[in-house]
């Protein structure tokens, strides 16, 4: 069995602008932490037989959600940084295509979060060749399948209670203000290289 082993809390997202230590700690080492050993132990019993096709269906279902707890968890916080830069010209270019302009990509992010229940993640989706922001209500509800996030919000109360209470719209303008637009552009700059890749000539789709 392959173990999941977690990846360190960077020290970047202890420094941020308005979301606070007392905030990221405990959610790095009770909420991600919990999802890392938590899929292990799934894995372990998976690996281990499991005869009452309930149980497994219920192990199964919650490999999904843990797995995909872990993975939104590490793309969030080392999306986070108080001096993030800028994002790239291309990127923007690309959102200008998508969403008609930077503004209005950011609304519709923002509204994206507003509405959610667990996260909002900007990916790309190969079958559109198009970025959009995704809605999820859970780890694994509305996951889109074969997309390539690009910047992850966590949504969740327990992303923000602390230092915001209820007040979940100043803790998505904190977000923003907290971007870690180098690993934004570097996600996508990752996402530029495997396009060219899968169509070395250009051609556009459809």
């Amino acid at each position: 069995m392959h173990k999941i082993e977690a990846l360190p809390l960077p020290p970047k997202a202890l420094n941020l602008q308005g979301i606070t230590p007392k905030q990221i700690k405990p959610h790095y080492a009770d909420l991600y932490l919990g999802y890392v050993n938590r899929i292990n132990e799934i894995r372990a019993m998976l690996k281990g037989g499991v005869d009452n096709p309930l149980v497994f269906r219920g192990l199964k279902v919650e490999e999904t959600y843990n797995l995909d707890g872990v993975k939104l968890h590490e793309m969030y916080f080392y999306n986070l940084n108080r001096q993030g830069g800028e994002p790239d010209p291309a990127l923007i270019a690309e959102l200008e295509d998508n969403f008609g302009s930077y503004d209005k990509w950011l609304q519709d992010f923002i509204n994206t979060g507003m509405a959610a229940r667990g996260w909002t993640v900007l990916a790309y989706d190969p079958r559109d060749n198009g970025l959009h922001n995704f809605l999820l209500d859970a780890h694994n509800v509305g996951v889109i399948s074969n997309w390539i996030p690009l910047l992850v919000l966590d949504v969740y109360e327990h992303a923000y209670y602390i230092d915001f209470g209820t007040a979940k719209r100043a803790y998505i303008d904190a977000f923003i203000n907290n971007i870690d637009w180098q690993v934004v552009n570097a996600r996508f700059q990752g996402l530029s290289l495997s396009r060219q890749a899968d169509n070395p000539e250009g051609r556009q789709n459809g």
